[in-house]
């Protein structure tokens, strides 16, 4: 039987797994992808806006000659610490269900070959993150192989039509990219302007292709379908249909809180926010605990890698004390 299951080695995970590590206890982390999958799905040449000191875990630096890492960097830096302090972990294994019995949970698992694994914890930790769930937007044609919800890079939209929906830094980086390599680029954006977590010195960048006209910007305004060859823009002037080659749905992400439910948390409000002490990141299920984003509930952007990394060392006090 297993001390602590982790699921989910993204950079909160693995922070737990570490400061589980530093009192003596040596946890098994199970990963439906890779190490850092979040990160590794994020666009290729991005930069964080955190500094490298409030991105790293365990006590290990993370070196960059940049003020602000890059992308690279930080999986280069994750993984790395991951393989030097030996973290046990099981990638390309996606937990199925996590049941609690009497003495321990039942974690029952998947492997990409279709095996079917299971395990025994005295305690779980939950660090599933909500990178591989979007926000659908829940309007026709959404589902066309035209339609993404993530933008890795710029070079495969090429002399395309390509509207962006979306009006945080996401999009903004996005519409910057596609500028460089000779896109068509309208970003549609439902807000009045645009969000002012915007990286403050991409914006006037920003403003400026705006102002030179090589991005259409529509505020106030909404996409209500999408064709083959075209979108459907509603705004306060009316609709109007636009040519489009490609669309990207930049409307972020959300934690999988039917997870949570099925493995007994209660979830409060609106947001769905599950319950857990913040002294301890124990919820009302004893043993099972929560790491990162997926604390959030419905609100993820209450809970960043600097924060959430946070989290392990408390529950691992936690732990160390009930042994």
């Amino acid at each position: 039987m297993e001390q602590v299951i982790i699921v989910g080695a993204g950079p909160c995970g693995l922070s737990a797994a570490l400061e589980l590590q530093n009192v003596g206890i040596d946890p098994l982390v199970i990963e439906k992808q890779s190490i850092v999958h979040s990160i590794y799905l994020y666009p290729t040449y991005m930069q964080f806006f955190s500094t490298p000191e409030l991105l790293e875990i365990g006590g290990y630096p993370f070196t960059t000659p940049n003020e602000k890492p890059t992308r690279a960097e930080a999986l280069h830096y994750y993984r790395t610490v991951a393989m030097r302090r030996g973290i046990r972990i099981r990638s390309y294994e996606q937990v199925t269900s996590i049941d609690k019995g009497e003495d321990a949970f039942r974690v029952t698992s998947q492997n990409r070959t279709g095996q079917i694994g299971h395990y025994e914890a005295k305690n779980v930790i939950l660090a599933t993150g909500y990178f591989d769930h979007p926000n659908m937007i829940g309007i026709p044609g959404e589902h066309l192989s035209k339609v993404s919800h993530f933008f890795r890079e710029a070079h495969p939209y090429t002399g395309m039509k390509v509207a962006i929906i979306g009006g945080n830094n996401s999009a903004v980086d996005a519409a910057m990219e596609l500028v460089r390599v000779g896109a068509e680029v309208t970003v549609v954006y439902r807000g009045d302007a645009m969000s002012p977590s915007v990286k403050p010195w991409v914006r006037p960048l920003f403003d400026s292709l705006v102002n030179k006209g090589r991005v259409r910007m529509l505020f106030r305004s909404r996409v209500v379908g999408i064709g083959e060859t075209h979108i459907t823009i509603e705004s306060d002037n009316g609709t109007e249909t636009v040519d489009n080659d490609f669309v990207l749905a930049l409307t972020g992400f959300r934690p999988d809180r039917e997870f949570l439910k099925s493995a007994g948390v209660r979830m409060e409000g609106e947001a769905e926010k599950p319950y857990f002490d913040p002294a301890t990141m124990e919820t009302d299920v004893k043993g099972l605990f929560l790491a990162g984003v997926i604390a959030a509930g419905a609100e993820a952007n209450e809970i960043f890698i600097e924060t959430g990394r946070h989290h392990g060392a408390l529950i691992a006090q936690r732990i160390a004390a009930e042994i």
